[in-house]
């Protein structure tokens, strides 16, 4: 399942919750079942059923176990797995972190509770510094360039929405980050030689801890898969999830939720990492660009 996911109202369109509705939806096709009968197994309309199949709404047990007994799907491993997704779906929408406090797109308002919980994330990013990674300075300097009419404080909630992603990175369950950033992402000759330097010497700091991996990939290395775009591979360790990709560019995003989809993305960005630097020469390389500014 793809494309960009609207909000409506207080009701957003999560991805587990198209997950789980899409399972659901799948049964009741295999069953030969109408969404008016399902309505009325659940005492529910049929517009309410329409919005669960699309994500729309948090599901309850009872629904959900009335549901599957009218499709026949009374395996307790498909049941209990579909129970399990409600249940972290229902935890998700409930949420509260910094991202309830900043004016955020509709993406990154979905993004944003996913990133906190997540257990791994595969990031490539084609032009820039991926955004867990940033600096203050860096943040600001690309602020300035896209919005050169933003208001000093309407930026400054920006760099710190930028800075409390970074949470993630530490504490008792970090993050476990994997990067690979381009060699032109580390070339902006026009920015500030300073603010590039700490950049760059605040990537050699984040690759010293043990649960984040950053790969340089030089000019040398020539056309490689990821070159057709940035993304995101989110992976959580519940049961019942799966890996979520967010594809962003400068107009638009897409989620790639599981499926084949999901796989041919974590494909490709395996595909680059193997053709970037070690880390070891990662860290020689930018250590290389640090003494050039």
């Amino acid at each position: 399942m793809a494309g960009e996911q609207p909000a409506e109202g207080n009701r957003v369109s999560t991805v587990l919750g198209r997950k789980l509705g899409g399972e659901l939806l799948m049964l009741r096709t295999a069953a030969g079942l109408t969404q008016g009968q399902a309505a009325k197994a659940i005492t529910a309309s049929t517009g309410k059923v329409a919005k669960m199949e699309s994500g729309w709404v948090p599901m309850r047990d009872p629904d959900i176990r009335a549901l599957c007994t009218l499709y026949g799907a009374n395996d307790p491993a498909t049941v209990g797995g579909l129970l399990e997704l409600a249940r972290i779906d229902r935890e998700r929408r409930k949420a509260k972190g910094w991202w309830n406090d900043v004016a955020l797109s509709s993406a990154m308002r979905q993004y944003a509770p996913l990133e906190s919980v997540a257990t791994e994330i595969k990031a490539w990013q084609v032009s820039f510094v991926p955004g867990l990674l940033q600096t203050a300075g860096y943040v600001r300097a690309m602020r300035r360039s896209w919005l050169p009419d933003e208001s000093p404080e309407d930026a400054g909630k920006f760099v710190a929405s930028r800075m409390a992603r970074q949470r993630r990175l530490s504490g008792e369950s970090p993050l476990s980050l994997r990067v690979v950033i381009p060699e032109a992402a580390l070339r902006i000759p026009a920015v500030h030689a300073e603010m590039l330097r700490e950049q760059l010497a605040s990537l050699l700091d984040w690759g010293e801890r043990p649960n984040i991996t950053v790969q340089v990939l030089p000019f040398s290395t020539g056309f490689v898969p990821g070159l057709t775009g940035s993304f995101n591979v989110l992976s959580f360790g519940e049961p019942g999830a799966m890996d979520v990709v967010y594809v962003e560019s400068s107009h638009t995003h897409v989620w790639v939720e599981g499926g084949d989809g999901a796989a041919e993305h974590v494909r490709i960005f395996e595909k680059t990492a193997q053709r970037a630097l070690s880390e070891a020469d990662t860290r020689a390389f930018i250590e290389a660009l640090i003494k050039e500014l």
